[in-house]
């Protein structure tokens, strides 16, 4: 039975559910794994998910349809870049049956927590890899644990798909050649002070330009960026510093096979925000969320509008919510279904 909550108005927030999947690796080996009901990780105070940041996240979501059923929306993508990150920050990979099988069993666990079809809720889920055990050197760890639990959760900005604004940062999200391609938790730490300064002058967030010469836009805090043209383009940031957000691949598939746009990866120069008509930020917490406008030093750039979503934003988000809901026919692979 589904849990009495307030589907409408969820946010983005830690909630407690039932069950959480935990697997460890030892003696060169990942063991079965299995649920648990203890939402305490216990490890050891000289592991180097402490004292090096050796770990490593992602993030996927379950979809309650019509039917009852419910999807995973491309979950062997988050196995394969959970994979790169891994061996980005020299840990095991997690094989991809295993990742799939945990998130799988760690949603029918917890269906209970799945909001019903229509209220826009989904279940968002958290997989992990973390370096543990007795260290103190600068080296990997002894052994690592791999898990993965989830919350009920709504939309991730506030505005849901009304308009936000953004500012330009002055701070870097990653260095040039550095883990800005895995989804490490450093990355994420070093965004959380220029976050707070966008948000204290009352922007949804910052945008970070690259790194080594501070003139293209590369990511939306904790999103992808795109940006859509008047002669029909649908751009986003290429860069090797870039998280290869699953969403931002998604869009790019469907602006081009399901709207019949030309879906660029490309250059995004700040001083060239004229030539889009409609911009956003996309992601599996953020799904789309319209960009209404950018703060650049003393400009102000307006892409559609500050108050409504572009028509073309609209359409890419209601063709990929429809195919995560099971409303509209997904691309081979994408769907993945729990029950």
């Amino acid at each position: 039975m589904t849990k009495n909550i307030d589907w409408q108005n969820l946010g983005f927030s830690y909630i407690k559910t039932d069950y959480r999947f935990i697997a460890h690796w030892k003696n060169g080996e990942w063991n079965e794994g299995e649920l648990t009901q203890d939402d305490t990780l216990h490890i050891h105070e000289g592991s180097p998910a402490l004292h090096y940041g050796q770990q490593c996240f992602e993030g996927l979501k379950a979809y309650r349809c019509k039917d009852n059923s419910i999807n995973l929306f491309r979950p062997e993508e988050n196995a394969k870049r959970l994979q790169k990150s891994c061996a980005r920050l020299l840990m095991p990979q997690v094989p991809a049956e295993l990742f799939i099988r945990a998130c799988t069993e760690v949603v029918k666990a917890n269906k209970d927590w799945l909001g019903p079809y229509g209220s826009g809720a989904t279940l968002y889920l958290r997989p992990f890899v973390i370096g543990v055990g007795e260290n103190l050197g600068l080296h990997s760890a002894p052994e690592f644990i791999f898990s993965v639990f989830c919350c009920p959760v709504g939309a991730y900005f506030k505005n849901g798909m009304k308009p936000s604004n953004f500012l330009i940062s002055e701070y870097d999200r990653a260095a040039p050649a550095g883990t800005g391609a895995a989804k490490v938790g450093g990355n994420y730490a070093a965004s959380l002070y220029p976050g707070k300064l966008a948000k204290e002058r009352n922007f949804a967030d910052c945008i970070y330009l690259d790194p080594k010469t501070h003139t293209k836009i590369e990511e939306v805090g904790a999103a992808n960026f795109f940006g859509i043209t008047a002669d029909n383009k649908f751009i986003t940031p290429n860069s090797p510093s870039i998280l290869p957000s699953i969403t931002k691949y998604s869009l790019l598939y469907l602006a081009k096979e399901r709207l019949g746009l030309e879906a660029i990866e490309g250059d995004i120069y700040i001083d060239k925000l004229d030539q889009f008509i409609e911009a956003g930020a996309c992601g599996t917490a953020a799904v789309i969320s319209p960009i209404g406008g950018i703060q650049y030093g003393d400009d102000f750039h307006v892409f559609y509008s500050e108050t409504e979503v572009g028509p073309i934003t609209q359409r890419l988000y209601d063709e990929l919510v429809g195919i995560q809901f099971g409303d509209i026919e997904a691309p081979e692979g994408w769907i993945v279904k729990v029950e």
